[in-house]
C-alpha cells in the first residue's frame, strides 16, 4: 500500500512531464518543416528549365568563354529553310535596320524626338565570343528602329512563328522590350516609324513599377466600318518577375496558327495559350444588340428601392442640439487641489549663460521643471470638471424607411439591333506584315536584343534558338553561383532571409544537444516551482508522506508499548508459577468472558501468530479495525 501511494504522483508528473515533451517536439518538428520550406521557396528563383539537345551544340576545346569553364564554338546561326526574317547581328554593326528620326507626336518638344541611342555589343556577362547583339543604349529616352522584311506575311494558311531574345542587363525600372510587326500600308517610311505607325501584332515584355506584362496584341480590321481595334490576349498565370531581375538572356516565341490558336513561350516554355476567338479583350465579334443611344430615362422614373416613411414625425421631446458630452454634475474638486500654483516653474537653479546676448538671443528664460509643490498635491492649475456622456443626447433623428411602393428598378435604356455586328469565324486572317520595329522608351540602359526570326515552321524556330540561345544558356547556367551564392543573392535582396538561415542552421545543432546530451534527472515537481507559494499537486504529495511518516513512528510507537508488555507480562509469570489460587482463575475466566468480540479477536490475532515479530501483529490488527 505504501508504494502505490508514493508512486502515484509520481506517474501523475511523470505524465504530464511526458505530454509536454510530446508538445514540445511536436512544435519544434513543425517549425523546422516551415523554415526548411521558407527557405526552398526563396532560394529556387528560377523553375528547372528543359536542357537543350546535346547533339544541337557544338562544343570544343577552342574559344575559352570568359568566366566560365564551359569551351564553346559559336557560328552565326542560319536559318535551315527560308524565312521572312531573320538577323542575329554577328555582323558588328545595323546592316539592314533604319533609325527612326521623327518626334512623337502630343509630347513635350525636350523629349518627343526619337534620339534614342542604339549599339551593336556582347553581352556584359555570361558572354559567347563571337556573339553580337543589338542594344538599346540610353535612358530616358525615346528609341526607334525598324527593318523590313524579306518578303511580306500575308497569313494565307502558314503559321507565324515569331521569336527572339531579351536580356535586361541592367535590371528594368520602367520600360518594354517589345517588338512590333508594322502592317503593310502605302504610306510607310522606316525613317518616320514612331508610336503612331499602323503595326498588325505587338508582342513581347514590358514592365513598369511591379506590373510585370507579356504583351500579345493584335489590331483586328472591322469588316464593316474599316477600322482597327486592339484586341488583348488574357494575362500569363505564370510570375514574370524572375524574367526581369535574373539579368539572364531569355527566349520569346509566339506561335499563331491559321486554326486561330496561340501559344506564348519563355525559354521555350509555354506560359500563354489560347483562341482568338475565345481568349482576346475586348471579344473579336461584337455583340448583336447593344443600348439604344437615343433612349431617354423619363423624368419620373424612380429608382429608389426605399424612402422616408411619411407618416412619421419626429417627437416634440426629442432635442437635436443635445450635446453629446456634458460637464460632470457629481464631481467635486479634490481636497488641497492647488488652483494658484502653475504645474511648471523656472528652474531655481538655473542660471544664465554668461554668452547670452538679448539682442540676439531674447529675453532669457529659465527652463520649466515640474513644480515641487504638485508633486505631493492631488493636482495644480485652475480645476475643470471631468465630462461625462449626455444621458439626454439622441443625435439627429431621421425618420425610419419604408420599401418605396413606387419604386420601378434601376432604368436601363433598350435595345436595338447592333448596326456594326459582324461575325468573324477567322480572326487570323490579319493586315498582311512588311517590317519589324522596335519602338521604346526606357528608364534603364543596355536592354539587349539578339537573334530575331520570324518564319512559318517550328522546327526552323527551334534550331535557330538551338545555334544561338542555348549556347547564352549554357554559359549563363555554367557560371551561376552554388546553392550557397544562391542563398546569400536571395539574403542581399531580402535581408530578413538572414534570420531564417541562421534558425535552419541553429535547429539541428539544437536538436542533436537536446537528444544526445546527458541530463539530470528532475523531479516533476520542481517544474511547478515557479514561486514560493506551494503548488497543489506539491502540497498533495507533501501531506501523504507526512502523514506516512506519521504512520511509520506510530508503528514503531506500538512495537515498542507492546514487547514491553511482553517483557512485563514474562516476568510475571515466573513469580506467580504454583503459587495461583483457584479464586484467580475464576476472576480470570469471568474477565475473558467479558471483553467484547473484537477484543478477542485482537488476542486472537496475538495468539495465531505465536511469537512473530511486531510488525505482522500491527498489520493484522490494522486489518481487523478496518473491517
Amino acid at each position: 500500500m505504501r508504494s502505490v501511494v508514493w508512486r502515484l504522483p509520481m506517474r501523475r508528473g511523470g505524465e504530464r512531464q511526458g505530454t509536454k515533451m510530446r508538445l514540445k517536439w511536436d512544435h519544434i518538428f513543425l517549425g523546422f518543416l516551415i523554415i526548411i520550406a521558407a527557405v526552398q521557396a526563396q532560394s529556387d528563383d528560377d523553375d528547372d528549365d528543359e536542357e537543350p539537345d546535346a547533339d544541337a551544340l557544338e562544343l570544343e576545346e577552342t574559344n575559352t568563354v570568359t568566366k566560365s569553364p564551359v569551351k564553346v564554338s559559336y557560328k552565326t546561326p542560319v536559318p535551315s529553310e527560308e524565312v521572312y526574317f531573320a538577323d542575329a547581328f554577328d555582323q558588328g554593326y545595323l546592316d539592314g535596320w533604319v533609325v527612326s528620326t521623327t518626334k512623337k507626336d502630343d509630347t513635350d518638344e525636350d523629349i518627343a524626338k526619337y534620339d534614342g541611342k542604339w549599339a551593336v555589343e556582347e553581352l556584359m556577362d555570361n558572354n559567347v565570343p563571337g556573339d553580337q547583339s543589338l542594344v538599346l543604349k540610353s535612358k530616358a529616352k525615346h528609341h526607334a528602329i525598324s527593318a523590313p522584311l524579306r518578303k511580306p506575311f500575308k497569313f494565307d494558311g502558314e503559321s507565324l512563328i515569331v521569336q527572339y531574345e531579351v536580356n535586361f542587363q541592367n535590371g528594368i525600372e520602367c520600360g518594354g522590350a517589345y517588338l512590333k510587326l508594322l502592317s503593310h500600308t502605302e504610306d510607310l517610311k522606316l525613317e518616320e516609324f514612331f508610336d503612331k505607325t499602323p503595326y498588325t501584332i505587338m508582342f513581347g515584355p514590358d514592365k513598369c513599377g511591379e506590373d510585370y506584362k507579356l504583351h500579345f496584341i493584335f489590331r483586328h480590321k472591322h469588316p464593316v466600318t474599316g477600322e482597327h481595334e486592339e484586341k488583348h490576349a488574357k494575362r500569363p498565370d505564370v510570375d514574370l518577375k524572375k524574367f526581369y531581375t535574373d539579368k539572364i538572356t531569355h527566349l520569346y516565341t509566339l506561335v499563331l496558327n491559321p486554326d486561330n490558336s496561340f501559344e506564348v513561350l519563355i525559354d521555350q516554355i509555354v506560359v500563354n495559350k489560347g483562341n482568338l476567338m475565345e481568349d482576346m479583350t475586348p471579344p473579336i465579334n461584337p455583340p448583336k444588340e447593344i443600348d439604344d443611344p437615343d433612349d431617354r430615362k423619363p423624368e419620373d422614373w424612380d429608382e429608389n428601392p426605399k424612402i422616408a416613411d411619411p407618416d412619421t414625425n419626429k417627437p416634440e421631446d426629442w432635442d437635436e442640439d443635445a450635446p453629446a458630452k456634458i460637464i460632470d454634475p457629481t464631481a467635486v474638486k479634490p481636497e488641497g487641489w492647488l488652483d494658484n500654483a502653475a504645474e511648471y516653474i523656472g528652474d531655481p537653479s538655473a542660471e544664465k549663460p554668461e554668452d547670452w546676448d538679448e539682442e540676439m538671443d531674447g529675453e532669457w528664460e529659465a527652463p520649466q521643471i515640474p513644480n515641487p509643490e504638485c508633486e505631493t498635491a492631488p493636482g495644480c492649475g485652475v480645476w475643470e470638471a471631468p465630462m461625462m456622456s449626455n444621458p439626454n443626447y439622441k443625435g439627429k433623428w431621421k425618420s425610419p424607411v419604408i420599401d418605396n411602393p413606387n419604386y420601378q428598378g434601376v432604368w436601363t435604356p433598350r435595345k436595338i439591333q447592333n448596326p456594326n455586328y459582324f461575325e468573324d469565324f477567322h480572326p487570323y486572317k490579319m493586315t498582311p506584315i512588311v517590317a519589324i520595329g522596335l519602338e521604346l522608351w526606357s528608364m534603364t540602359s543596355d536592354i539587349l536584343f539578339d537573334n530575331f526570326i520570324i518564319c512559318a515552321e517550328r522546327k526552323v524556330s527551334d534550331q535557330w534558338a538551338a545555334d544561338g540561345w542555348a549556347l547564352k544558356k549554357m554559359v549563363a547556367t555554367a557560371n551561376e553561383p552554388g546553392v550557397l551564392g544562391q542563398l546569400t543573392t536571395a539574403a542581399e535582396e531580402r535581408p530578413w532571409l538572414w534570420i531564417i538561415y541562421i534558425l535552419t542552421a541553429v535547429l539541428p545543432l539544437g536538436l542533436i544537444v537536446l537528444f544526445c546530451w546527458p541530463s539530470k534527472k528532475s523531479d516533476p515537481a520542481a517544474e511547478y516551482k515557479k514561486t514560493d507559494a506551494v503548488q497543489p499537486d506539491v502540497k498533495e504529495e507533501q501531506e501523504e508522506e507526512e502523514e506516512e511518516q506519521e504512520e511509520v513512528m506510530d508503528e514503531k510507537k506500538e512495537c515498542n508499548n507492546l514487547k514491553k508488555a511482553d517483557d512485563d507480562k514474562a516476568s510475571g509469570d515466573d513469580e506467580n508459577i504454583g503459587d495461583g489460587s483457584q479464586e484467580d482463575d475464576e476472576q480470570e475466566e469471568e474477565g475473558k468472558k467479558s471483553k467484547s468480540a473484537s477484543e478477542d479477536e485482537m488476542k486472537e490475532a496475538d495468539e495465531g501468530t505465536g511469537s512473530g515479530d511486531c510488525q505482522t501483529k500491527l498489520s493484522r490488527k490494522k486489518k481487523l479495525r478496518k473491517e
